[in-house]
């Protein structure tokens, strides 16, 4: 265990950021998956804006790398385009 102020300090910032970054992504996941689940397109065009800026967000933030955001943005893209 460390011993410096400053190293227990890291510690628990490293901790709360670990958090809030699990939530984040979970979030996405789960968005993701609630959008592949959609059948109708128009719906699913609808809510496709709000899960790109999620990925976005997650890749601005280093959680995501931004060659895996283009990939899941342009795998849900061509989902919806694939709709009859």
């Amino acid at each position: 265990m460390a011993h410096h102020k400053s190293s227990l300090k890291r510690i628990r910032q490293d901790a709360k950021k670990r958090l809030e970054n699990r939530y984040y992504k979970k979030t996405t996941r789960s968005a993701i998956k609630t959008l592949r689940a959609i059948t109708d397109k128009a719906e699913a065009e609808k809510f496709l804006p709000r899960v790109v800026s999620m990925i976005d967000k997650l890749a601005k933030k280093n959680n995501i790398h931004k060659n895996n955001a283009a990939n899941l943005k342009r795998g849900l893209t061509l989902h919806i385009n694939a709709m009859a």
